[in-house]
């Protein structure tokens, strides 16, 4: 019988609270509650955990300070920010400090189920063939999910960073839609997220991949105004063995 999904809610009013947890209960998920940021950054940080939903106003630590303390030890742990209507600034903030997702406050069951099995969907269409991408002096490794810069400076991508970053390197040569990311990436194929958190993931990824420069001197991800985006023209793949790509 396959594990349950463990998930984190960090939310600091009881009702929301309690009523995000009834819903993921009823779904099949385990859940573990806090009720305030330095708690949610303690049950996040246990073994185990598959995803974080977390709320960006609580007491003792706020949302930002959570997501910015988890991500200097847990980069790929799948985050999703929960966010007061007309927060954009707090949902942009969010997406640049590393969060997969966000949901905005009120939300339905099912919008919030959406997204959670978005994020945790382990899609098949999702292969990552490419072992190695560099160009100058900046090297990804794509199965630590790792850039290593000068001076072998490292730094940690996401999961959902490097599963763009992956999709984009094994169709290198062609541009990559918005959609086929959603599709192929979020597992979304029916607009459930917008096209602005694409689109912040990508301006993240490709500060890391400058090398902790403010601007790479290699365009590693291309902009195709319109279409979406494409590997670089100069970026060097190796693929350890025979191209495995995927059609």
């Amino acid at each position: 019988m396959p594990r349950k999904r463990t998930i984190v809610v960090v939310e600091d009013e009881d009702a929301i609270r309690r009523g995000i947890v009834d819903i993921l209960k009823m779904a099949g998920y385990e859940v573990v509650e806090a009720a305030d940021g330095l708690a949610g950054l303690t049950e996040a940080r246990r073994a185990g955990v598959d995803l974080v939903l977390l709320d960006l106003l609580m007491p003792k630590m706020d949302g930002i300070e959570v997501l910015v303390e988890l991500r200097a030890t847990h980069a790929s742990l799948p985050v999703i920010i929960l966010t007061a209507r007309g927060g954009e600034d707090d949902r942009v903030q969010g997406l640049r400090r590393g969060a997969d997702d966000y949901v905005v406050k009120p939300f339905s069951a099912r919008e919030l189920l959406a997204r959670v099995e978005a994020v945790l969907r382990r899609s098949p269409e999702r292969p990552n063939p490419v072992l190695n991408l560099s160009a100058g002096d900046v090297t990804v490794d794509c199965g630590r999910r790792e850039v290593i810069g000068p001076g072998d400076v490292r730094t940690a991508l996401s999961e959902m960073e490097g599963a763009i970053l992956g999709r984009l390197a094994a169709h290198a040569g062609r541009t990559v839609s918005r959609e086929e990311l959603l599709s192929c990436v979020w597992g979304i194929r029916d607009g459930q997220i917008e096209t602005r958190a694409i689109d912040m993931h990508i301006t993240r990824l490709r500060q890391k991949l400058a090398g902790g420069e403010k601007e790479s001197p290699t365009e590693w991800i291309v902009t195709v105004r319109g279409k979406g985006y494409m590997l670089g023209a100069d970026i060097q793949l190796d693929k350890g063995g025979a191209d495995e790509g995927t059609p």
